[in-house]
């Protein structure tokens, strides 16, 4: 039976075709199957790509359509170099990635070095810890919202307790000086699980033979955690720093969600000031050429990083 249907098969296939085929390598066999794919990837990444570039060259409003888009050249680039509102939300920018690549790396590594002991419960405790990552930015950013209310939240309450302040004295999202905190507390507590978790595959890649060596060489736990564990997983840290750092450069929704880039401009990030220029000031061409910057500093510092990155790995 299962001879047959192959040879009905060929026996239906038209002589041209069947012939063709016949002559086609096994390599070019594969390039037809997998040619649809490539053509589907470029369509939806390189060719908005392009078309952006281009937009970035010109003056054109969407909500404008009867006008005339004129060709600007780099006008629209001097513009946003030249724009201290810009630079002023590249700080906020910055001081976010800081400070929640440095909590969520310095808490990760500790978490994953402390479940890595292997103790009782030691399962149960990794899913807990997990579960923050799991959850969807929307349902985080309105949970934290609730907990940051000054009269009715948790957190607040947590504050006062251990400060002795007066809970309803200050408010996380309302303060200029705390709102860009809030942020980083949610998001260090949201996905440092995700830290943690590329940390714990490092450490237990580490052969245990090394530590036995190192052991009979009468080498204390302290050098051992030096020389050893943090160079051994040195590249697993690299690498969260590297996809964190990406997906931080780009945050969005979190901030949305709890200020919404406020109060006032304080915690206006790269990207909802670029959507705030697309599409509520519905300047398309500048806002072109605003993604078109972020994302050539983003594709220059990644690439820098990752021959660093490379380097680590081949030590």
């Amino acid at each position: 039976m299962s001879r047959t249907s192959p040879d009905r098969v060929a026996r239906a296939t038209p002589g041209p075709v069947a012939r063709r085929l016949t002559g086609l390598s096994d390599r070019a066999i594969a390039w037809i199957f997998v040619a649809p794919t490539i053509f589907l990837l470029l369509a939806i990444n390189i060719f908005p790509l392009i078309w952006t570039l281009r937009l970035s060259f010109t003056n054109m409003r969407v909500n404008r359509p009867n006008e005339p888009v004129e060709w600007v050249g780099l006008r629209n680039y001097q513009r946003i170099l030249n724009d201290s509102g810009i630079w002023e939300t590249m700080q906020a920018t910055a001081h976010f990635l800081f400070w929640t690549l440095a909590l969520q790396i310095l808490i990760g590594f500790t978490l994953a070095w402390l479940i890595n002991r292997k103790f009782r419960g030691n399962d149960l405790w990794t899913t807990i810890i997990v579960l923050p990552m799991m959850l969807s930015p929307a349902v985080v950013g309105n949970f934290w919202t609730f907990l940051y209310q000054p009269q009715i939240g948790l957190f607040n309450y947590v504050v006062g307790f251990l400060s002795g302040a007066d809970p309803s004295s200050f408010s996380m999202i309302a303060d200029v000086r705390l709102a860009p905190w809030a942020i980083i507390i949610v998001d260090t507590w949201m996905w440092t699980p995700f830290v943690m978790l590329i940390c714990l595959a490092g450490l237990r890649s580490i052969p245990e033979s090394i530590y036995e060596a190192a052991e009979c060489d009468r080498a204390s736990k302290w050098r051992q955690f030096w020389t050893i564990t943090v160079p051994m997983v040195l590249p697993f840290l690299m690498l969260a720093v590297l996809f964190r750092g990406i997906e931080n450069f780009k945050m969005f929704d979190l901030v949305v969600q709890l200020t919404g880039g406020g109060p006032g401009n304080t915690t206006e990030v790269t990207s909802i000031n670029l959507k705030r220029e697309a599409f509520e000031k519905w300047r398309t061409g500048y806002s072109s050429a605003y993604a078109i910057i972020l994302f050539v500093t983003v594709f220059g510092l990644a690439s820098i990083y990752v021959k660093a990155l490379n380097k680590v790995k081949s030590r």
